[in-house]
């Protein structure tokens, strides 16, 4: 499955920009100030052991259909604006194809999303999943510039994030404000202490330039490119970018390129509640497996009860931790990013209205990027990097006021939750860079865009939007009906069959084909 993105505090639907005129080589006949690091050669091991930024774990080995995950670095300039200058070293992973050279076409890269998840973690996690396609590919991902081992963002340890994240994230009253603000604000400046020389240098637009690199680098004439989540929005930017240069591109789980962060983060209001009431639904019509009410509203409005008993009393959580309300909150976010996950809130429903917290507990540590030791994956710092620096809005706890009623409308249950998490860029060190992303792609190929209708993260409307946005003749819509976070790993076999056909053979569906 997808890398989930930050949800709901710092949303997934957060506005990306692309300043291609004031960047230097901007269009796809410039820019090749990086000359002497496209012609570096990369050297394939045996993968490590994932760092504590990287999620920690076991080390890759055989990967599915054989063969063994290989990885490396690569050399990419840290300031775009000065290509000659001091580098960083990106992490990648690979698994050669099992096809034969022949019929090989090139690299596959994916992008997982996040932003801020790595990529040498989960291509080997869910690699089974593309086998199909690494019979005319290799298969490819990395880990963005400021994540995992490729020059990430790191701002507390972990004995500070368990005290972050147990923070109260919907206050009531100023007391509790004041805390939130002094929280965000004491988060920020350790973003600043630990890594302020890498903060100017992760923003959406540098990681498309790293996977121009990237694809010379690879010996690919064109980019072809699997992105979910965030990874549609930084597909969507390299296509801006580089239109002359891309492959073929699947764009899956859509980030709406034309909305604000507000806009993005209402967006996601609705999303999440819409999984919330399908969730119900579906529990209210199997009540032997899933006991929590007789119906969808009941189901709900013990959820919203149990919330409010915890905003004034937690439960034992993972010891010494406590099940706040802002955990229960992430928990529940976490479990509806897939309908796999749905057993899991059951549970952990189940056991909290019984007095215990601990399978909730999990599931906000998941969410979070917590290790089992009680690390952290550098997932919520570099995510906070990456949104704020290409983010220009700033909010105020009096702009975030005004707002609560429509958040409260749009969702009773992680409205407010959304609404106070646009604070998170307030006093970032960095200034933002614009409203929203430019991804308009002229004489680009045709782009797949998936989207599904019952997606919490990235809500269906941004599936056309995208498309639209990318232009005409090069957007080419296909629709999952269904639940859960993406559309290419929920195993839907029309939604397979489409994609693999586009990426294999370069057939172009019909824009508009609906699956499921």
């Amino acid at each position: 499955m997808p890398m989930p993105p930050r949800a709901p505090r710092a949303a997934a639907l957060v506005s990306f920009v692309v300043l291609a005129a004031s960047l230097p080589g901007c269009g796809d006949d410039k820019g090749e100030g990086h000359e002497d690091l496209s012609r570096q050669r990369l050297s394939w091991s045996d993968c490590p052991v994932p760092d504590e930024a990287q999620g920690a774990g076991r080390a890759p080995t055989a990967a599915a259909g054989g063969g063994r995950w290989q990885c490396t670095t690569m050399k990419a300039p840290r300031d775009w604006d000065e290509p000659r200058g001091e580098t960083i070293d990106l992490a990648l992973v690979r698994a050669t194809t099992t096809g034969t050279e022949k019929g090989r076409i090139g690299s596959l890269i994916f992008n997982f999303g996040g932003p801020g998840g790595s990529g040498v973690s989960a291509l080997p996690s869910f690699g089974d999943q593309y086998a199909k396609l690494r019979t005319r590919y290799d298969l490819v991902s990395f880990d963005p510039r400021g994540v995992g081992a490729s020059a990430p963002v790191i701002c507390q340890n972990g004995r500070q994030l368990d005290a972050h994240f147990q923070q109260d994230a919907t206050p009531d009253n100023a007391a509790e404000r004041t805390a939130l603000l002094d929280n965000t604000r004491d988060f920020n400046s350790s973003c600043a202490k630990n890594s302020g020389a890498m903060l100017p240098h992760v923003r959406t637009t540098d990681a498309a330039r790293d996977l121009d690199l990237m694809r010379r680098v690879l010996g690919d004439a064109k980019l072809y490119y699997f992105g979910i989540s965030y990874g549609t929005e930084l597909g969507g930017v390299y296509a801006h970018l580089f239109p002359r240069r891309v492959g073929r591109a699947v764009l899956d789980a859509v980030v709406d390129p034309s909305r604000s962060s507000e806009q993005g983060a209402l967006g996601q209001a609705r999303g999440f509640q819409l999984a919330l009431d399908n969730f119900a639904e579906d529990c209210a019509g199997r009540r032997e497996e899933c006991p929590l009410g007789d119906s969808a509203a009941e189901v709900e409005s013990r959820m919203v009860a149990l919330l409010k008993r915890l905003d004034r009393r937690p439960l034992p959580g993972a010891l010494p931790r406590r099940l706040t309300q802002t955990a229960a909150l992430n928990g529940i976010a976490q479990s509806l990013y897939s309908k796999d996950f749905w057993d899991y809130l059951i549970q952990g429903l189940q056991e909290a209205y019984d007095g215990r917290g601990q399978t909730l507990m999990l599931l906000s540590d998941a969410m979070n990027g917590r290790n089992p030791n009680g690390s952290y994956s550098n997932i919520q710092a570099a995510n906070m990097a990456i949104n704020c620096s290409d983010e220009k809005a700033r909010y105020s706890v009096a702009d975030v006021r005004h707002r609560l009623p429509a958040f409260r409308r749009a969702a009773p249950l992680f409205g407010e939750y959304l609404a106070w998490g646009m604070l998170g860029c307030t006093d970032w060190p960095v200034p933002g860079a614009a409203d929203h992303p430019e991804v308009s792609a002229p004489g680009a190929p045709p782009i797949l865009v998936v989207g599904n209708t019952g997606d919490p993260a990235t809500p269906y409307e941004g599936t056309h939007r995208m498309a639209r946005a990318l232009g005409k003749g090069v957007g080419v819509e296909l629709t999952y009906r269904g639940q859960g976070h993406g559309s290419y790993d929920s195993g839907d076999a029309c939604v397979r069959a489409t994609v693999d056909e586009y990426l294999l053979a370069g057939r172009v569906p019909r824009s508009g084909k609906v699956c499921g």
